[in-house]
C-alpha cells in the first residue's frame, strides 16, 4: 500500500512501514503524520501482522520537519498549531501503545520528529553511520511533544543535556544512552533487524501484547500492591489459555509450538522493498 508520504509492504506476519519522501530526506509534514497513524491503526487491527517495523528510503531515516511545513505552521494562527501538535502527539500514542512489538530501522539520520518515532518504538536498530539531533530549540522552540519518549528513552540526566543544546550525537553515544538497542554497521543493518525479529516470531501472539501492556502499568504505578495483585491473576489465566498451554507442552516436549513458522521466520526490509518493485 503506497500513499503520499509513506508505503506499506508485509512480508508473511511482519509489516513494514517506510517512509517514502527520500527527496526531502523524509522530512515529517502533515500528510505524513495522518498516513502513518492511520496506517499504524489498520496494522494494529489486523491480526495477522505480528510485529512492525518503521524504516526509511534513501540515504536518511527522516530529517525531521519539512521546512515548507514548518513555514506554513508559523505563519497559522495559535488554534491550527495546535490541531497539529496535536496529531503528532496522537501519532506518537498510537506507536507508543500499540498492540504489536515495533521495531525502528535506522539509518544515516534521525533529527527531531524523526527521532520521536525512533523513541516510541520498542526496539531500535540502528547503522553506525546515523547521527542525531533534538534540534527544536534550535528554531526557538521546545521539543515537548516527543520528550516524554525521548526522557524515557536515554533518561533524564541526559535529556537535560541534549533536549537542550540541540546538538547532533552520534550513533555510539545514542548507544550509550539508550536510545539505540543495537548498532552495527550499515552493511549488517538489515541482518540484525532480522536477527530481532526472528526472537519475536519464537515468541506467542498473544504473550507479546500482554507483556506490552504489564510493562506500562508497572511503570505507571510501580509500587502499586494492587497491580502485582492483579498481574498474578493474568498469569494465572495466561498459564491456562489455549496459547499458554500450547506453549508450555511444547517445551516439555521439545518441539515449536504452533505458532511457530516451519523454515525461516524472518524477514528482510531491504529484500521486501525490492520483491515489491518487481
Amino acid at each position: 500500500m503506497r500513499t503520499k508520504s509513506i508505503l506499506v509492504t508485509r512480508t508473511s506476519p511482519v509489516a513494514i512501514i517506510w517512509l517514502a519522501r527520500p527527496d526531502i530526506r523524509n522530512a515529517i509534514d502533515g500528510h505524513m503524520v495522518q498516513e502513518l497513524d492511520a496506517a499504524l491503526a489498520s496494522l494494529d487491527a489486523d491480526s495477522s501482522v505480528r510485529a512492525v517495523v518503521l524504516a526509511a528510503q534513501g540515504p536518511v531515516f527522516c530529517a525531521g520537519g519539512d521546512v515548507g511545513w514548518m513555514q506554513r505552521m508559523a505563519e497559522s494562527s495559535v488554534a491550527v498549531n495546535s490541531r497539529d501538535a496535536h496529531a503528532m502527539a496522537s501519532l506518537l500514542q498510537r506507536l507508543d501503545k500499540l498492540r504489536k512489538p515495533t521495531l525502528a530501522r535506522v539509518h544515516g539520520a534521525a533529527f527531531a520528529g524523526g527521532l520521536g518515532l525512533i523513541a516510541a518504538c520498542d526496539i531500535v536498530v540502528s547503522s553506525l553511520d546515523t547521527d542525531f539531533c533534538v534540534s527544536e530549540t534550535r528554531l526557538g522552540l521546545a521539543a515537548t511533544t516527543i520528550a516524554p519518549y525521548l526522557v524515557r528513552a536515554m533518561g533524564e540526566r541526559q535529556a537535560r543535556r541534549y533536549l537542550q543544546t540541540g546538538e547532533v550525537f552520534t550513533a555510539a553515544e545514542a548507544y550509550r544512552i539508550g536510545v539505540v538497542h543495537e548498532l552495527v554497521p550499515p552493511e549488517d543493518l538489515d541482518t540484525k533487524v532480522n536477527d530481532v525479529l526472528g526472537h519475536l516470531m519464537l515468541a506467542g501472539p498473544m504473550a507479546l501484547p500482554a507483556t506490552k501492556e504489564i510493562i506500562g502499568r508497572i511503570v505507571a504505578n510501580p509500587d502499586s500492591r494492587k497491580i502485582a495483585v492483579s498481574m498474578a491473576s493474568q498469569f494465572a489465566e495466561m498459564r491456562a489459555s489455549p496459547e499458554g498451554k500450547e506453549g508450555i507442552s511444547a517445551f516439555l516436549e521439545k518441539r515449536r509450538p504452533a505458532w511457530v513458522r516451519t523454515g525461516t521466520d524472518r524477514t528482510s526490509p531491504q529484500k521486501s522493498q525490492a520483491k515489491r518493485r518487481r
